[in-house]
């Protein structure tokens, strides 16, 4: 099959043929329509993840029709529309059990432990838990991001922070993540705000329904007199120490904050406000990934309308082009929303 691969870190990757993958008894060999384009592949070929082992497929986020399932596999079939969460858990361990499969300790990645979506076909693993059927309604296309951006946002919105109707979000980084947290934030009934540097990311939040603050000096001043005193919940989506900070200080007395961007390198153990956290009771929390049961709820807010993801998608470009995207992820985005490589 093709796959896009690179075999050195930081090195640029190359369109090349590779052996079919094998099915595990408990797994599934999906063949990949559609596959996303996301910040975190570019971490995986710049080396920050030292799961990634060499020579490395990336590739995280996908949609397509199940090739082949495990001997062990009952709950899905070949010919079916499907997509995975990019946590790909065990099923059986404590966190499993109780509905919490994202936090998984024996979790495996596609695109980072495993070989990604960046290829006609990938594995998903413990198939039964882990694949989740796509009504026909949802173009592959657009379902290629739910596995990791949105999905990610949907989490961050409803399980973490738990907005409600009328409160004040505000997003800080409108790539393709913050956009999704934008857009789910605005159909949860939220006044939100989007903060970022980029003309165009601003302009794309603002097409959403957000309020646009560009980013720059005086911006939490600028986001406590927008909200009246300080949002009720904040979410990081560029993975800044300094944009975390600001995040935090962004808040109303008791107000939640939410970390969604990866913080990694310089940038892995920031400088926080704790004083202010402990004096005005702030939280702090964590998001990874979103569980299979929370995609329930995530196609029926798609099937409704309150969501429409083809505002999410940047640009589709051809599998060949891969390559070339990673690259461009070396510089500042010229384009809003999310990059999308359709292979079928």
């Amino acid at each position: 099959m093709r796959a896009v691969r690179f075999d050195a870190f930081r090195e640029q990757p190359r369109l090349v043929e590779v052996p079919d993958p094998v099915c595990p008894p408990r797994g599934a060999v999906i063949t990949v329509h559609a596959t996303g384009v996301c910040r975190s592949d570019w971490h995986a070929w710049q080396g920050h993840d030292d799961s990634v082992q060499l020579p490395h497929i990336p590739g995280h986020e996908f949609a397509g029709v199940i090739e082949q399932v495990g001997a062990e596999v009952t709950r899905f079939a070949p010919g079916e529309r499907v997509t995975a969460p990019f946590i790909l858990a065990c099923g059986r361990c404590a966190q499993c059990l109780e509905g919490a499969p994202q936090v998984c300790p024996a979790q495996r990645q596609p695109g980072f432990d495993l070989p990604g979506s960046w290829a006609e076909q990938v594995v998903v693993i413990e198939a039964d838990h882990n694949l989740v059927a796509l009504p026909e309604a949802i173009d592959m296309t657009l379902a290629a991001g739910l596995g990791c951006r949105v999905g990610t946002a949907y989490h961050a919105v409803h399980a973490q922070a738990a907005v409600t109707a009328g409160e004040s979000v505000v997003v800080y980084g409108c790539g393709g993540l913050g956009l999704a947290c934008v857009m789910v934030a605005l159909a949860a009934g939220a006044e939100v705000i989007a903060v970022d540097v980029s003309e165009g990311a601003l302009a794309a939040a603002a097409r959403l329904g957000a309020t646009a603050l560009p980013a720059g000096p005086g911006i939490v001043d600028r986001v406590r007199d927008a909200t009246g005193g300080g949002a009720h919940v904040t979410i990081e989506a560029l993975g800044s120490a300094a944009t975390a900070r600001e995040a935090l200080e962004s808040l109303r007395p008791r107000g939640r904050h939410v970390q969604v961007g990866l913080l990694l390198g310089e940038d892995a153990q920031p400088s926080l406000p704790m004083g202010r956290v402990i004096g005005q009771e702030l939280q702090i929390l964590g998001n990874h990934g979103l569980a299979v049961s929370e995609y329930r709820a995530l196609l029926a807010d798609i099937a409704s309308g309150r969501l429409d993801l083809g505002r999410t998608v940047g640009r589709e470009i051809p599998f060949a082009e891969l390559p070339a995207a990673m690259l461009a992820m070396d510089h500042p985005p010229t384009t809003a929303g999310m990059t999308v490589a359709r292979l079928r």
